[in-house]
This record gives structure tokens, C-alpha cells and sequence, in this order.
């Protein structure tokens, strides 16, 4: 019983994963909260000069958000381990 449970929860994982690859409507381009912001500026004040220029700008989108990513990846570890050490610390104080 357990592996087959075991068995359809991988399956429906895998599906979940797969299926944007085949559902169709993927073909717009994807725009953060920056390139929307930028775009609002630059329509409502069309000669503004932003106060400074970044120090490093990215290669590609794809590392933007790998980036992206892994900043929110540690910030969900660094959350859960701070939660974690809260409840057990509750849970040893009892």
C-alpha cells in the first residue's frame, strides 16, 4: 500500500513539474515588478534620468532569476531555522 501510494505522489509531482512544458499559452514574455516599474517611469515622465546606475547588471534573465531564486531560497531556510529553533526551544522549556 505504502509504495504505491508513494508511487502516485511522484507521479503527481512529475506531472505537476511537466505539465507548463506542455499546456500552450506560454508565449509571453515575463516581466517583473522592475521592467513594470521602469516602463510606468519612463510613460509618465519620458526625459527622467534615474539618480544612479547599478553596479552590476546581470548577463540574462535566466541568471536574474536563479538569483532571484536563490535569494529566496536562503530566506526560507534562514526563516524556517529560526522558527525551528523557536518551537524547540518551547518545546524544551515545558
Amino acid at each position: 500500500m505504502l509504495r504505491s501510494r508513494s508511487f502516485w505522489l511522484v507521479a503527481a509531482a512529475l506531472a505537476i513539474v511537466a505539465a507548463p512544458f506542455f499546456l500552450p499559452g506560454g508565449t509571453s514574455e515575463f516581466k517583473g515588478a522592475d521592467d513594470r516599474g521602469a516602463e510606468a517611469i519612463a510613460e509618465a515622465r519620458p526625459g527622467y534620468e534615474p539618480w544612479f546606475k547599478p553596479l552590476w547588471k546581470p548577463p540574462s534573465d535566466e541568471v536574474t532569476t536563479g538569483l532571484f531564486a536563490l535569494q529566496a531560497a536562503l530566506g526560507g531556510g534562514l526563516l524556517g531555522y529560526v522558527i525551528g529553533r523557536r518551537s524547540a526551544k518551547h518545546v524544551a522549556d515545558r
